[in-house]
């Protein structure tokens, strides 16, 4: 029977394995965690509607994006959108 790296259920393949430290909570690895957490994310984003989008910006602007997000009490990704959503209604 072959060992999946992911496969922590079955206890008689991992009886030997002996683990320095505190006993973990989650069988998996973290990078499994992330990557099926990141998943999920990703699938909840798609419920809700949500398109991810992608952006390069200077420095400087991302700076200041920081700065108004802070003081407006908001995500810079709420901000961003409520820029792009004013400008949009502008036209």
């Amino acid at each position: 029977m072959a060992k999946e790296a992911n496969d922590k259920i079955t206890p008689d393949l991992f009886q030997s394995e002996r683990r320095p430290g505190r006993p973990r909570s989650n069988p998996l690895t973290r990078e499994e965690q992330m990557r099926l957490n990141k998943r999920r994310q990703l699938r909840r984003d798609r419920e809700k509607g949500l398109r991810r989008v992608e952006l390069k910006l200077e420095a400087s602007m991302y700076e200041e994006l920081n700065r108004q997000a802070e003081a407006l009490g908001l995500s810079r990704s709420a901000l961003i959108e409520t820029l792009l959503k004013q400008a949009l209604a502008s036209k």
